[in-house]
């Protein structure tokens, strides 16, 4: 058996090397143990930090707002006669031209209070609160007999749907923007609308608000945008709400195969088209 025997100095080396490669292990939790405490200190202030920023940032945010909306809009100089005012006038308070020449419609008929003004559906509350106070107004003649009231009743449903822009439609009270938005989305995903039943398909619509879009809303159908069956593509078809892949695929096939479409309700050959299905796209589809 073999014994191995250390010289003195090689023993101390020995020692020596444990001795430091046990500082180098247990050294650094005894700094930390021994250390000051102030980390609490430290997380407290980052809260009050944190906090801080985000109260800033909820009143820039709020700010910004309240800044774009009143922007958006510019206040009379001087006081002024609503059934005085010019197209050019009514657009220097922000209105587009189209709204313009709406309100002209009403104040060619005259109207007498703030609260008729009000109830000219393009002319929205931030517009309102914001003229209300320089407005003006002639006296109501004595034989008035409520005839303007009921123009500007009669006159609110006055939107085709397939013309209208955000900003038109947003100035009916019944609409709001995330509904105008997808009203006017799905309008243009469809090429246009043929019946106010469809304003049920429209994202999140429910009965409630299809009869309140409803009195707003007129349907011109020369304004509906149409396909032509016979020099579209499958990937031109399958952009329609109403056309799946497979069914653009189909439809392509079969106009092939038939040389072109003579007629639009050929279309119903394809396998895949149902009587309901063809009713609704027969709007949209032409042959030429």
């Amino acid at each position: 058996m073999t014994h191995f025997h250390y010289s003195k100095s090689t023993k101390r080396g020995i020692f020596i090397f444990t001795v430091l490669l046990i500082a180098v292990f247990v050294l650094p939790d005894l700094i930390q143990y021994f250390r000051p405490k102030s980390k609490i200190e430290i997380n407290q202030w980052t809260i009050q930090e944190k906090q801080a920023v985000q109260k800033l940032s909820r009143e820039t945010t709020t700010n910004y707002r309240k800044n774009w909306k009143e922007g958006r809009y510019s206040k009379p100089v001087s006081k002024f006669n609503p059934n005085e005012y010019t197209l050019e006038q009514w657009m220097a308070l922000g209105l587009s031209e189209k709204q313009s020449a709406i309100v002209l419609k009403f104040t060619n008929r005259k109207i007498y209070s703030n609260e008729e003004l009000k109830r000219v559906f393009v002319i929205s509350n931030e517009l309102f609160e914001l003229i209300k106070d320089s407005t003006i107004y002639p006296e109501r003649p004595k034989n008035f007999d409520k005839q303007t009231e009921y123009i500007l009743e009669q006159e609110l449903i006055v939107l085709d749907v397939n013309r209208v822009t955000l900003d038109e439609m947003l100035a009916a009270r019944d609409i709001s923007v995330f509904d105008a938005k997808q009203i006017i989305k799905y309008r243009d995903e469809l090429g246009g609308f043929y019946s106010k039943d469809q304003l049920n398909e429209v994202w999140q619509a429910t009965p409630e608000k299809v009869i309140l879009w409803e009195k707003h809303i007129q349907i011109d159908l020369k304004n509906v945008k149409t396909i032509n069956i016979n020099n579209c593509s499958s990937k031109q078809l399958s952009f329609h709400p109403y056309i799946s892949w497979n069914l653009a695929n189909s439809l392509v096939k079969l106009r092939t195969q038939i040389g072109s479409y003579k007629e639009v309700q050929e279309i119903k050959k394809s396998v895949l088209m149902t009587d309901e299905l063809y009713e609704k796209l027969k709007h949209y589809l032409i042959v030429e």
